[in-house]
Formats: structure tokens, C-alpha cells, sequence
């Protein structure tokens, strides 16, 4: 079943967050994620619990697919740049 990453972040440093995103895309790719929505115009209709500022969603055939690629040693550096220059919420969930 597909799962879905939806990421929320808010990024202090543009430059070297667009290092993290060129890193990224090959290791996602790598483990059969295909980006979605990738930071694009954004509009909230309600928020009550969740304030997003700037989402990304990656479709994964399935959960160990996405866990494949979360664990990854080679994502650890990417992860590394990412959490240095910005604060980030990502969760996963099971597709239709």
C-alpha cells in the first residue's frame, strides 16, 4: 500500500537548504518516492492544531519503502545539512 511523507518545514537558511534538496532528491528516487508537492503556493483554509509553512509530499510504494529510505546511511549527511538550517515535522501515512 502507498504511503505518504508530508513534510512541514521552515527554513532559516535558503542557500544551503537548496544543497539539502539537490542531496536529497537521488536518495528519495532511490527508494521509489516520487515528490508530489514540493513547497509550493500554500493556502490554510483551517488551523486549529497545525500552522504549516511550507509542505512537501512524497508518495512511497509502501511504509518499509519510506522507512528504506529514512534509515539510509547515505541520508544521514543530508538529514545532518537539513536539521543545521531548519526545524522540520515529517509524518507518514498509508495512501487509498
Amino acid at each position: 500500500m502507498a504511503v505518504y511523507l508530508i513534510v512541514d518545514t521552515k527554513i532559516s537558511d535558503p542557500a544551503i537548504y537548496e544543497d539539502y534538496k539537490a542531496r536529497a532528491r537521488p536518495l528519495i528516487e532511490k527508494h521509489g518516492g516520487e515528490y508530489l508537492a514540493r513547497g509550493g503556493a500554500l493556502e490554510v483554509f483551517e488551523a486549529d492544531l497545525w500552522h504549516p509553512t511550507r509542505l512537501v509530499i512524497i508518495r512511497f510504494p509502501n511504509i518499509e519503502a519510506a522507512r528504506a529510505w529514512r534509515d539510509d546511511p547515505a541520508y544521514a549527511e543530508c538529514r545532518a545539512i537539513r536539521q543545521s538550517v531548519a526545524k522540520s515535522t515529517l509524518a507518514v501515512v498509508e495512501g487509498l
